[in-house]
């Protein structure tokens, strides 16, 4: 089996999917709610809540990523290619930081309630103004466009490591432990 240094820790990896899971739940529930107005009051019930824990969730791998020791790149890797991996890296945790905030303050704005679970509601963090809402409503939109763009990317990368370059690059991250070569 392989060290915690070729593959990330099982805390870290357990984050990774978790976060995966409802990313891709959020962003389908996302174009749901655009396209089917019959549902759309059952899915934006689905949609903040899980919002909410994506910021949650975020804020924990972050941490977690702070005290865990990473796992080396594979010598294939350009150091342009290192360079894009970190910088994507931090456009995808800054997305998925930024994007729920968004969404909480545009839902204050326009007095909203954010309903977590039965009467368990969030407080406001912006004053009612519906120019702001406008305003932030249009941000949460191109903010989910970037972060769909940005998790794209992120996918394409790993299948061309795995499948062209072959340099096991999804091991790393690999929800199982894998056995070095």
């Amino acid at each position: 089996m392989t060290t915690d240094r070729q593959q990330f820790t099982g805390s870290m990896r357990f984050l990774h999917w978790l976060m995966a899971a409802t990313v891709l739940t959020m962003l389908g529930i996302g174009v749901a709610m655009v396209t089917s107005l019959g549902e759309y009051h059952r899915l934006v019930s689905i949609h903040r809540p899980l919002g909410i824990l994506i910021l949650i969730l975020v804020v924990i791998r972050f941490v977690n990523r702070l005290f865990s020791t990473l796992p080396p790149f594979p010598a294939t890797m350009s150091p342009r290619e290192r360079s894009a991996a970190h910088w994507s890296e931090i456009l995808l945790y800054a997305l998925l930081f930024v994007e729920p905030l968004v969404g909480w303050g545009m839902l204050s704005a326009a007095r909203y309630p954010i309903v977590l679970f039965g009467s368990l509601h969030l407080f406001p963090i912006l004053p009612h103004s519906v120019m702001l809402y406008a305003a932030l409503r249009r941000a949460h939109t191109l903010l989910a466009y970037l972060l769909f763009l940005a998790f794209i990317a992120h996918f394409g990368a790993i299948l061309f490591h795995t499948l062209i370059v072959r340099d096991r690059m999804f091991s790393r991250m690999a929800p199982w432990r894998v056995r070095a070569l």
